[in-house]
């Protein structure tokens, strides 16, 4: 059995007869229809709003709480000639932001001065420090963009300087507010914004609506790019403008953003959500991560192809360095992994705390545990990131333990925090005694919604090409995810520079469709002589202008029992034990052909009471087959004695029965015309020269000479070999080693030269 990543949630509701029948009426396949019915969308109205996205849709800016009053505000400010600060974030979804007001104002005639902060330096949000300096400098009016709830001093100290703040944001807004001259957030609760969830960036586009008199076009390819970036929801007022975005993105005259996607390898005329996420803001976020983001908002903002072209290229080297710092500390946080823990926190100096957050998230990935990693810096205290799985509210465990805190924010799944050094440690010990305590289950996967069940001959190009009527997708409309039940996974192998990945052909009865799956490259063994379940995203693989349907694998589980292959000789040396595997040989000897790891876990055979007493201390999941019983009832008696998820067949022969067989009539002619020469033989310290007189395995021999010697036609005394000189005649069938070898060698030949298929159906009969 190989349980799923995910809690796998398939959709319960089926459409009502009516609703097709819309559906049918608007010219839709029954397939999109039910993927609209699954995400709430049952009225003609809402489906035409959904499928059509429109500029008249957007909702007026004026409804934001104290958007008129911003915008009172920076008109008095543009026609008095005040100089304007602009004051960002430095992700992809502040600079947008910034970059969006910078030339918003600039059209007005403003005089514009652009801050992002240095996550390092300055921290996030408003920095009174820098609020001063600026003041100082002569600015007249700030606006932040994509922060400024949370910065209650630096906000006062403005205001109090006769400078006025006004904060447009997106984030959680706090118990108190800072006391600005005006807040512009969808949802202050006095306003009357009918839609919560605009990016940072989106608000203020909304601002640039409402200071231009209309939704300004120019701006929307920089719209789309920040609210995919900063994951919000693809609902409403944000898939209008990521929709409209995505098609600004294909005929954008921005400069640098055409020398950001050359640089990215994608051509913007291919811009979707997908290139937009995984290429795109990736670049953006890395600059605000790794140091100064300010290069970032000239790039997106200047007219010079030539600084445009440096900047990109900035930009990407900087995402190199990113990804690279990133492999490295993952690799060495990995490495300091307690499997005990049930939460991970992970510490070490050195570590870059721009990226900490995206090593939890990959550690979390990895180990399917919460992860706390920290980078202990010069003045003692330790700062860095959480990630949580969705069993774990993150947030609300940490908040219970501030006091070990110098600084702490964040949500249920993700948190930011300081703290002294010192306090790591009793940490570790609070948050593992929470789940202790509460009994949280970290087992259970995240929750996968899927969208329907489909067979292999199902999946065309053209019904992939339909759900391009749902896009753009992300978050609260992810592209859909689908279920191939019981269906056998064929041509399996490992690809990617490191092996990491699997390419393999999902196949039943009657079809085949090519599935990839990212991630899953150590689990190639899982996949091989299964029945299998596994859900994915569908897309379309061109290559040399053709066009052939292809899943992404998700997630995959295989139910019953699973049989592994262990039987060429490398898996000896990579098996690990583990507790939950009982290592079994049914001969001694086998032992000295494992890594001594094993040797010290594993149990020889001698009955099944012995067996019953393992099994119920240890209580193990999977069965470890080391060798080759005489017999297969013992190996039958043993699997059915508990009932195991996995068998491992590893079928060391240290005997070679099947191989060297029970020796020739001529063989034991030679061997008996031997010894009747010899008055002695030395077979201690001379067996080797025997056999190879006698052109016998040595093996063999041994056998042999046991044969004779139960058969009582010869003597062995301390090493020496005599003849008997009259035995009694026996044939050689006789011999009870004879018989067993014999019944060894119908086991060797089942278990070491059957397929997984045929054993497997063996053991569950």
């Amino acid at each position: 059995m190989r349980q799923a990543n995910f809690d796998w949630k398939l959709s319960e509701t089926e459409p009502s007869e009516s609703f097709l029948q819309m559906i049918r009426e608007l010219k839709l396949s029954p397939f999109v229809g039910k993927l609209l019915w699954q995400r709430g969308y049952h009225e003609e109205e809402d489906i035409n709003r959904f499928l059509h996205p429109k500029e008249q849709e957007l909702h007026d800016p004026y409804l934001m709480h104290d958007m008129d009053r911003a915008i009172s505000r920076i008109q008095e400010a543009v026609i008095s000639g005040e100089k304007i600060l602009v004051y960002g974030d430095y992700d992809a979804d502040g600079i947008t932001s910034a970059t969006v007001m910078k030339e918003t104002l600039e059209l007005l005639g403003a005089e514009v001065e652009v801050f992002l902060p240095n996550r390092f330096e300055h921290g996030y949000g408003p920095n009174q420090s820098v609020y001063q300096e600026k003041i100082q400098e002569g600015i007249q009016l700030i606006i932040t963009v994509d922060n400024g709830v949370a910065g209650n001093d630096a906000v006062a100290y403005a205001q109090q300087a006769g400078v006025d703040v006004i904060i447009t944001d997106h984030h959680e807004l706090p118990e108190k507010l800072p006391d600005a001259y005006a807040i512009v957030h969808p949802r202050h609760p006095a306003g009357q914004y009918p839609f919560p969830d605009l990016a940072g960036v989106g608000v203020a586009f909304k601002v640039a609506s409402a200071l231009l008199e209309e939704p300004p076009a120019e701006f929307l390819d920089l719209v789309a790019i920040g609210t995919i970036a900063d994951l919000v929801s693809l609902t409403d007022e944000n898939r209008i403008l990521v929709a409209l975005g995505i098609d600004a993105i294909h005929h954008s005259e921005r400069i640098g953003l055409q020398a950001l996607f050359e640089e990215s390898g994608v051509k913007m005329r291919d811009a979707d959500e997908t290139t937009i996420g995984f290429s795109i803001a990736p670049r953006l976020n890395a600059i605000g991560r790794m140091g100064d983001p300010r290069p970032a908002v000239s790039l997106l903002a200047t007219f010079d192809e030539e600084e445009a072209s440096i900047q990109a290229k900035k930009l990407n080297e900087i995402n190199e360095e990113r990804k690279a710092i990133v492999e490295q500390i993952t690799e060495e946080a990995l490495a300091m992994v307690n499997k005990e823990n049930h939460i991970h926190l992970l510490v070490n100096r050195g570590w870059h705390e721009g990226v900490l957050g995206i090593v939890a998230g990959k550690i979390m990935n990895e180990t399917g545990k919460p992860t706390l990693v920290l980078t202990l810096k010069e003045d003692g205290s330790a700062k860095g990131s959480g990630r949580s799985v969705e069993a774990l509210n993150l947030f609300e465990m940490l908040d219970q333990m501030r006091d070990l805190f110098t600084y702490f924010g964040g949500h249920h799944a993700a948190v930011g925090l300081t703290m002294p050094s010192e306090n790591v440690t009793i940490l570790q010990e609070k948050m593992n005694q929470y789940i202790v305590d509460r009994q949280i289950d970290l087992t259970r996967g995240p929750k996968l919604r899927i969208d329907e069940v489909l067979l292999p001959n199902e999946v065309t190009v053209e019904r992939i090409d339909e759900l391009k009527l749902l896009a753009p997708f992300g978050t609260d409309n992810p592209l859909p995810q689908f279920l191939f039940r019981q269906v056998q996974a064929a041509n399996v192998k490992r690809i990617g520079a490191n092996q990491q990945h699997l390419k393999f052909v999902l196949s039943d009865e009657s079809s085949q469709l090519d599935a990839v799956a990212f991630g899953f490259g150590t689990q190639e063994e899982e996949l091989l002589n299964n029945l299998v379940d596994v859900v994915g995203k569908l897309s379309i693989n061109e290559w040399n202008g053709r066009k052939k349907p292809q899943l992404m694998v998700s997630d995959f589980a295989v139910g019953g029992l699973q049989v592994f292959d262990w039987r060429a000789k490398r898996f000896r040396e990579q098996s690990r034990t583990s507790e939950d595997s009982l290592y079994l040989a049914f001969d001694s000897s086998t032992l000295k052909f494992v890594p001594e790891r094993i040797q010290e876990t594993a149990i020889v055979f001698e009955g099944m009471d012995s067996i019953h007493a393992v099994i119920e201390k240890r209580k193990p999941k999977s069965l470890v087959i080391m060798d080759c019983p005489d017999d297969l009832a013992k190996l039958k008696e043993v699997f059915g004695s508990y009932s195991f998820n996995r068998v491992y067949l590893m079928g060391i022969s240290p005997d070679e029965a099947y191989l060297n067989g029970v020796g020739t009539r001529e063989q034991y002619a030679k061997l008996f015309k031997l010894i009747h020469s010899q008055e002695r033989i030395d077979i201690r310290h001379k067996i080797k020269a025997v056999a190879q007189y006698l052109r016998i395995p040595e093996k063999l021999l041994i056998f042999m000479i046991q044969v004779f010697f139960e058969l009582k036609f010869v003597t062995i005394e301390n090493g020496v070999l005599q003849k008997v000189a009259s035995p009694e005649s026996h044939p050689l069938t006789e011999s009870k080693l004879y018989q067993r070898r014999l019944n060894k060698i119908k086991v060797e030949e089942f278990l070491l030269l059957s397929d997984i298929p045929t054993i497997k159906k063996w053991l569950t009969t």
